[in-house]
């Protein structure tokens, strides 16, 4: 009998031993990643979020001032060559912008800390001096440069320097475009098509809260259009059809800005194999179109114009200008980003398409903007939830619809070369692929 029971008080302290095992391996092994990511990310969110705001505040100033000196285009050559210039003393001629973040999460590549200030420097340049260009694209490398660095600081092993990177992207998108649930979503989404990045979810997610609080709190004001609510069609068979009719256009759309974007960059470096040349031909060619034009719209970013497009009014050909200068700009040189350019091209032509399919302008508008960004990034996602976040969520499901058509029927296009498509759009198959 006394047997018997130390053979029970035996398997029961071993069921204990085993359970307690397991929850050491799972419960608190996973909590204790929890509370290391938890203090992780609000010091990255922090740090990124304090830099992308002096970010932010940089290119106002610079936009300001371009604004009131509306002749500094012609400065554009000399611009162009200080960049250069500046690269080329930092060793850095050959770097490729945002593609190097989205490598350096696949493999053990590093991204440079005399990234974060390069890019800080020269796309202010930009701005300042009416480049057509973006900044969400800088924010990503400042954001993923000082990431990456703080990891390595904080001697984190190679896994978890792809989670920081991933963080420091989030962080600075959200600081720069107030949009914390796009950010967060966007850098696990864009690294890999097919796959997302969970492990980073709570990371992104908390970096991408801290910095945009923080933004917001210094005086910056979120990306938000406004979207007249009788300009949202109500949703019906004919609505859904015309969404889909005006997604798959832009889907059209945005494998063009694709290859003008990449076409444009080939020949810069065919021609002018020198960035300092090219750079100074590159601005000079701007300069004189934008003065040709005659109008201020296609310099820098063109917000003012996007929100015109969603208020019903968009020049027909504006869509082509900006692709064209915005390709001339970032293909000699200048630094800044492709996204916010894919939004005033989405949107004007959407506004310009509307006609054709008997959408309201507005609201074709707001479809576009969203299409082509989801066209040029393989994001779909985050795509939809950046109309929510810029749109209130009206619309919601034609919107997600939009998106839905737009990504599948973009193919393997993408701004960034480094961007791999891991499953085909169309088929449950692995075929993993970079973006043409």
């Amino acid at each position: 009998m006394v047997r018997r029971k130390n053979l029970i008080v035996e398997k029961v302290k071993n069921g204990a031993d085993i359970l307690f095992s397991y929850l050491k391996k799972t419960i608190f092994s996973d909590f204790t990643s929890f509370c290391k990511w938890l203090l992780i990310a609000l010091g990255a969110g922090g740090i990124i979020g304090l830099a992308g705001t002096a970010f932010h505040m940089a290119i106002g100033w610079a936009e300001g001032v371009r604004e009131e000196q509306q002749w500094i285009y012609w400065l554009l050559p000399v611009g162009g060559l200080v960049i250069a210039l500046l690269y080329r003393v930092c060793g850095m001629e050959a770097d490729p912008g945002t593609d190097m973040v989205l490598f350096s999460v696949r493999s053990e590549a590093k991204i440079s800390i005399k990234t974060a200030p390069l890019i800080f420097i020269s796309t202010v340049i930009t701005h300042l001096l009416g480049g057509s260009a973006g900044r969400e694209g800088a924010a990503l490398q400042l954001g993923g440069s000082l990431g990456q660095s703080l990891g390595r600081l904080l001697r984190l092993d190679i896994k978890d320097l792809h989670i920081i990177t991933l963080c420091g992207m989030s962080a600075g998108f959200a600081a720069l475009f107030g949009t914390p649930m796009t950010a967060a979503i966007f850098a696990m989404e864009v690294i890999s098509v097919g796959v997302m990045y969970y492990a980073a979810l709570v990371p992104c997610v908390l970096a991408a809260v801290v910095a945009s609080q923080i933004s917001f709190a210094l005086g910056s004001r979120p990306t938000i259009f406004t979207l007249k609510a009788e300009a949202v069609p109500d949703i019906a068979p004919l609505a859904a059809a015309q969404v889909v009719g005006l997604a798959a256009l832009c889907a059209l759309v945005s494998i063009l800005v694709c290859i003008v974007f990449h076409k444009i960059s080939l020949l810069y470096r065919k021609y002018l194999p020198n960035p300092c040349m090219r750079a100074v031909v590159g601005g000079a060619l701007v300069a004189v179109i934008m003065f040709l034009l005659g109008t201020q719209d296609y310099l820098g970013a063109g917000i003012p114009v996007i929100q015109r497009a969603i208020d019903g009014e968009a020049r027909p050909e504006a869509f082509l200008l900006k692709l064209l200068l915005t390709a001339l700009t970032l293909g000699a040189g200048f630094k800044g980003g492709e996204i916010v350019p894919s939004f005033f091209i989405g949107a004007t032509f959407g506004c310009t398409a509307a006609f054709l399919l008997g959408l309201p302008p507005e609201f074709a508008a707001a479809i576009g903007l969203v299409c082509v960004f989801c066209g040029v990034t393989n994001s779909p996602l985050a795509s939809f939830i950046l109309s929510l976040e810029l749109f209130g969520g009206q619309g919601s499901l034609l919107f997600l619809l939009a998106v839905a058509v737009s990504y599948t029927l973009s193919g393997y296009y993408g701004l960034y070369s480094k961007q791999k498509i891991l499953y085909s759009k169309t088929r449950p198959v692995f075929i993993d692929q970079q973006t043409k």
